[in-house]
């Protein structure tokens, strides 16, 4: 059967199919809107998959705070080249992303693949941006805060989405939340964990696995030293000190003053406001780490 522009035009409207492509469907399809639109999918779904071994480790970390501050949602996309993320089609898509996730309170990434957006869900989103744009695409990882209590979440993103930052600050006082001193404090964390990479809040928070790789190295460092186990322990002990203070969030000296450690702006800021403040979680992400 003949299939008409205005059939054509409004199956690229639902979804952004190039128009060979979508007048292929329709043909095969019998100029059925909804059959076509699954063969699409199907074929996104097959083009995604071929290309599912290349390369993916360009592409953006990006972030979405409800207008509240109570709720926020980190992302990472990849592609293949950095030409396609900066591509306007492929930044429109990482918006329309973000926003239907954050908007359904998926939890994680299983569940944010799930959400229903258009006619199908975010992972059949992604595959027709495959074939749209002709790279890989992954959705590699989230991670979602939602403030139990009285406190903010807040984003940064860092060099147009290299790096970005998800973190959640805690007050006794939800009103101390509306302070431009708590603001700013909550402003600055963001900043300095963008620019310090800690690997945990406290020490306690430090992969074992990291802490051991330390260990074993400040053994090499002393293993012709000549002095005996026990004493080695004890300088081990020690280093690790320094090594924590660089790798705790809450240990470590303040970017814009150095001297002063997290734990103890915190404390001033607290008392500053007549309250309390605790940074309760955080994570950074990394572009394709």
């Amino acid at each position: 059967m003949a299939i008409t522009a205005t059939q054509v035009k409004e199956l690229r409207d639902r979804t952004n199919a190039g128009m060979m492509e979508c007048k292929k469907a329709l043909q095969e399809s019998e100029g059925d809107i909804e059959g076509a639109i699954k063969h699409l999918r199907e074929a996104g779904a097959i083009k995604a998959a071929k290309k599912a071994d290349r390369a993916a480790k360009e592409g953006v970390v990006a972030a979405h705070i409800d207008a509240d501050g109570k709720h926020g949602i980190l992302v990472e996309v990849n592609s293949e080249t950095d030409f396609v993320a900066k591509n306007e089609i492929f930044q429109d898509f990482i918006s329309d992303l973000i926003d239907a996730v954050a908007a359904s309170g998926a939890a994680d990434l299983d569940a944010a693949n799930a959400v229903s957006h258009g006619d199908g869900t975010i992972d059949d989103f992604v595959k027709a941006k495959v074939m749209e744009l002709g790279e890989n695409l992954q959705f590699r990882r989230m991670t979602r805060f939602d403030v139990d209590g009285s406190g903010v979440v807040a984003s940064y993103i860092h060099l147009g989405g290299k790096v970005g930052v998800l973190l959640e600050v805690g007050c006794e006082n939800d009103a101390s939340t509306a302070d431009d001193g708590f603001r700013e404090v909550v402003k600055d964390l963001t900043l300095h964990i963008a620019a310090s990479a800690p690997a945990g809040l406290a020490r306690e928070d430090i992969p074992v696995d990291l802490v051991e790789a330390e260990k074993d190295l400040f053994r090499k460092q002393m293993e012709n030293s000549g002095k005996p186990p026990e004493i080695l322990d004890r300088i081990v002990e020690g280093k690790l000190g320094k090594f924590y203070s660089e790798r705790c969030l809450l240990e470590q000296g303040f970017v814009k003053d150095p001297d002063v450690s997290i734990a103890n702006l915190l404390e001033a800021k607290g008392k500053d406001l007549g309250d309390t403040l605790t940074v309760r979680r955080f994570v950074r992400y990394a572009l394709g780490e």
